[in-house]
């Protein structure tokens, strides 16, 4: 400890002004790029690199491992050549939303009772009327990714608005509509299809749609059943099936009272 305070006595006798401006323009760098990594996967990917990499430093450090400290040190290189590699469609992404709009912040959340009942009350009817729909509900983990492939809306979310958007002759029916927070960001948008359904091997695409996304992030994501009018709740891999109203209701209020929850069948 004795060396590392000399280290940072010494650092800090030789800050000067250009230091600070330098120490700055790496910060407001660094906080640009969130901003732009921000509402992707790669986020989430990005903390778990991060986390790692303390973890190993501290440990090297405090046990004095030294071929672990040598590893940590000659990966830095390999770290920073990889990261563009990882993260090329969200950078490339960025980039263009750069060129076209600039830097903008998002829309603010509003999580009540509103939002909660235009969504229940959607699925209502689209369930009374057999119209077939998914709808998916970003937490934590951004969708953008997926957003990207279907047609942007951005949009308040209103029951109306997704019983048209899920109107059987409507050019958007088909694919997923994807809401962030009191927005509809897009609609017809492509997601993964999982794998493993449960054994489930009956499910349609939408319900398949619906476990792949939520195998994936931690959105949670509604499937109205063109066949049956049943409601389903995909959420943390898992299908709950022929959920009611009120079900439904628990279920989104759970999403806005405790974003990293999961929700249980």
């Amino acid at each position: 400890m004795s060396e590392l305070a000399q280290i940072l006595s010494t650092a800090f006798v030789r800050l000067d002004l250009r230091s600070f401006l330098d120490i700055f323009i790496v910060a407001l760098i660094l906080y640009l790029v969130l901003i732009l990594l921000r509402g992707t996967t790669a986020m989430s990917l990005l903390r778990g690199i991060i986390t790692i990499l303390v973890f190993v430093l501290i440990v090297g450090n405090v046990f004095q491992l030294t071929v672990l400290n040598w590893l940590v040190r000659n990966s830095i290189t390999a770290l920073l050549v990889a990261i563009p590699i990882i993260f090329q469609p969200e950078l490339r992404r960025a980039l263009e939303r750069i060129g076209r709009t600039g830097l903008r912040g998002s829309s603010s959340y509003r999580g009540g009772e509103e939002l909660i009942d235009s969504i229940a009350f959607a699925c209502r009817k689209l369930a009374d009327r057999r119209y077939g729909a998914l709808i998916v509900i970003e937490r934590e983990t951004g969708l953008q990714e997926y957003a990207d492939t279907g047609i942007e809306i951005d949009g308040i979310v209103t029951t109306e608005l997704l019983v048209n958007i899920f109107f059987p002759n409507s050019p958007l029916h088909d694919g997923a509509v994807i809401l962030r927070d009191n927005r509809l960001v897009a609609a017809s948008c492509v997601l993964p299809l999982s794998e493993n359904p449960g054994g489930e091997q009956s499910l349609g695409t939408r319900h398949r749609a619906a476990i792949g996304i939520a195998e994936r992030t931690d959105a949670l994501s509604l499937v109205v059943s063109e066949e049956t009018g049943m409601i389903s709740v995909a959420n943390n891999g898992r299908l709950v099936r022929n959920v009611d109203e009120s079900r439904l209701r628990r279920f989104l209020e759970t999403v806005r009272l405790s974003p990293s929850l999961a929700v249980r069948g």
